[in-house]
């Protein structure tokens, strides 16, 4: 695990260094578990006396708040600057760029010298891959998709034709992206399908948790916008539209064609009927029910 001073952290941090500089932090822990040599945070009075008395070397606090037991990195957002110290100290696995003899890769398939191709995974036909992505095993890549740059796919990740992924797209472990949208017609005594041809559109920096089901479009595209965030168990259907930078907590179900804003939020088993939602906060009741009102951009 990589070491560095406090001040060397201060600095990366964009932190006020109160106390040794030369303090050498090799860790980083919750205050009751921090050991000699690791860092903590504190958001509170109360989590900063918790961790005044655990082992802790240094903590990241705000405003304020002064200790005469331990160096401090002092910071406008603690919670924030935790998000930004974890991965200095736990980076990211890196994967050796090549293709595992098990896959099965089309010859027509343009895969980038620097990306790393799992085990049993297999890319179709015309199908691009970007510079330093990883597909980890079990992936399936359908004919004519695209992913971009520095984007990793977990295990069992499955991409129907005509995908597009941007760069630096995270997908967990067993998520499905353009099956088909749910879309019939009563003909007589049957449903008869009602053929979905378009695909699904996932822009920049978007991270998809597991077990999440994304439609394509019926005709056109289901579009994921830039910097959303979409957690475990989630339900997109065919046509949808999200905007930029959008928060949706497990268990929701988004129904086809509904469009939703930049930076809507969307808590945990929310369901949204066809509709167009400029902007959506939602906030949990009494008894596990929801109210939400639309606010204008």
């Amino acid at each position: 695990m990589p070491t560095f001073t406090a001040a060397q952290l201060a600095e990366k941090l964009d932190a006020e260094l109160i106390g040794d500089g030369l303090l050498q932090i090799s860790g980083f822990a919750p205050a009751d578990r921090a050991q000699v040599g690791h860092l903590t945070f504190a958001e509170t009075e109360e989590y900063l006396a918790r961790a005044e008395q655990g082992g802790a070397s240094a903590i990241l606090v705000g405003g304020n708040a002064t200790s005469s037991r331990k160096t401090l990195l002092r910071v406008k957002n603690p919670r924030l600057a935790y998000a930004r110290a974890l991965p200095l100290f736990f980076p990211e696995p890196q994967y050796e760029p090549g293709i595992h003899p098990s896959a099965v890769v089309a010859k027509s398939a343009q895969v980038d010298p620097g990306a790393h191709v799992g085990p049993h995974c297999v890319i179709g036909e015309r199908v691009k891959l970007g510079a330093r992505t990883a597909l980890l095993g079990g992936n399936h890549i359908g004919d004519d998709s695209q992913i971009g740059d520095d984007s990793r796919l977990f295990p069992n990740v499955v991409l129907y034709a005509g995908s597009q992924i941007g760069n630096r797209v995270r997908i967990h472990a067993s998520t499905v992206i353009g099956s088909d949208g749910f879309g019939y017609v009563l003909d007589g005594a049957q449903h008869r399908k009602v053929l979905q041809l378009g695909n699904v559109i996932i822009h920049d920096d978007v991270e998809i948790g597991s077990n999440t089901s994304i439609d394509r479009g019926a005709l056109g595209s289901t579009v994921i916008g830039r910097g959303t965030k979409i957690d475990n168990l989630v339900q997109v259907a065919h046509n949808v539209v999200m905007g930029e930078g959008c928060i949706i907590v497990g268990q929701a179900g988004i129904a086809g064609s509904t469009k939703l804003g930049n930076f809507v939020t969307l808590a945990g088993q929310v369901g949204l009927a066809l509709q167009r939602v400029r902007r959506l906060r939602l906030q949990r009741q009494k008894r596990h029910l929801f109210s939400w009102a639309a606010l204008d951009v």
